[in-house]
């Protein structure tokens, strides 16, 4: 009896089951061909009607033709084969703000029938790009091209591409996704910077930085003795063969693990443009730091990451957004995640005062070289050298290399 009575109620739960599957069905097929204001026209065309069968007003029974006319010219409008094939390309995926980008979008129809005419809308971020797809026969396609300028540094999405088909009066519409989203990184303006060669020098752990010393670590090679060279790298075997005195040469080593910070307050800067300026200076530190393959770690707010390349690291940067909730002393979250690092940026914005900045770095291991870029539109490039950081303004963004030379 108990078994009975559990498969009459497990057939009665699939019963609701299957019901609600079907009522949400027919509800998301009605809402997906039917506007809210079709809906609107339809409800008060109903209820005219009705209250015309109570009150004789022919004025009512009016509106309801009216009403039931457009629904029913609106439904003729809308019919239509729209079995597109479609597809959207990019003709960069990475650029740099005040590049140009081109989004191809490929229609084509391969089917048997004939499509009819409708609407191509592709998001662009917040944007839409709306065109006209004309009738297609069979095998025939249509390429759209277009172009918009990156105004602004972004991770922009794009897509997916929809097909809407309707009438004139919004009533109906038949609306589907055809096409993929792709993701266009719009990365920060940098400038080019010459080689960086700050570090713990003579590091076991250290890089060859192409700079030939007479004491180091990595050997490089022999030249002949001059006055005053110290006589305790005279290489006395080269010396007895040749009969000359010969010096050993180096190449400088240093460590050189990187670490750049960013302050993404927005209340560490004067203006937007002041901001974005100090994204590019980050920016630009972290690309060459990656260029000289020096290990590189990267902050700002709540991204803390090692990129490998500097695309990836510029992918990175495309994603810094403002942050009031950023922590304002920095050290706190860089030694967190870079503790050993033998060099450290730091970029802040010009509403930073130096009392700030000096707390701000008294954590810092003291083997360890900080530079503090301070991001200040407008003003006079200038650098600054304090007990334990040195402070540089940067103007403009064109500053930076000239400022990054003498620091060198």
């Amino acid at each position: 009896m108990d078994t009975a009575s559990t498969a009459i109620a497990r057939r009665r739960r699939r019963r609701e089951r299957s019901f609600r599957r079907a009522v949400r069905t027919v509800r998301r097929f009605f809402a997906s061909y039917v506007s809210p204001l079709g809906w609107a026209v339809l409800a008060a065309g109903l209820a005219c009607l009705i209250a015309f069968a109570l009150l004789g007003w022919y004025e009512l029974l009016v509106f309801a033709i009216v009403a039931a006319v457009m629904l029913l010219s609106a439904v003729v409008l809308s019919l239509g084969n729209t079995r597109f094939n479609a597809a959207i390309s990019a003709s960069n995926r990475r650029v740099t703000v005040g590049d140009m980008v081109s989004v191809l979008v490929d229609i084509d129809n391969k089917g048997r029938t004939p499509t009819t005419n409708a609407r191509g809308d592709l998001p662009i971020g917040d944007a839409h790009e709306r065109f006209t797809i004309p009738m297609l026969a069979p095998g025939q396609a249509k390429q759209t091209d277009v172009e918009f300028r990156t105004v602004s540094r972004a991770i922009l999405p794009i897509g997916p591409l929809r097909i809407r088909k309707g009438d004139p009066f919004g009533l109906i519409r038949h609306e589907k996704e055809l096409a993929e989203r792709l993701t266009v990184f719009i990365h920060p303006k940098t400038v080019r910077l010459n080689t960086l060669s700050s570090g713990v020098p003579r590091d076991l752990e250290g890089q060859p930085s192409g700079q030939i010393v007479d004491d180091d670590l990595d050997f490089y090679g022999l030249r002949e003795y001059e006055p005053g060279d110290d006589v305790r790298n005279v290489h006395w075997l080269s010396s007895a063969k040749t009969g000359t005195l010969m010096i050993r040469q180096y190449e400088a080593t240093r460590r050189t693990d990187t670490s750049v910070t960013m302050s993404v307050n927005p209340d560490d800067y004067a203006t937007s443009q002041e901001f974005e300026m100090a994204v590019s200076i980050h920016a630009s530190i972290g690309v060459q730091c990656l260029l000289q393959d020096r290990p590189l770690f990267c902050h700002a707010g709540e991204l803390h990451a090692q990129p490998r390349n500097a695309m990836e690291f510029l992918d990175a940067s495309s994603a810094i957004e403002p942050d009031r909730e950023d922590n304002p002393n920095l050290t706190e979250g860089t030694l967190r995640h870079s503790p050993d690092a033998s060099f450290y940026f730091f970029t802040v914005g010009s509403l930073k005062s130096v009392d700030q900045i000096k707390r701000m770095t008294m954590a810092l291991p003291r083997s360890a070289s900080c530079v503090v870029l301070q991001a200040d539109s407008g003003a006079n490039r200038g650098i600054r050298r304090f007990a334990n950081f040195t402070l540089a303004t940067v103007g403009e963004l064109d500053d930076l290399p000239l400022i990054m030379g003498v620091l060198a």
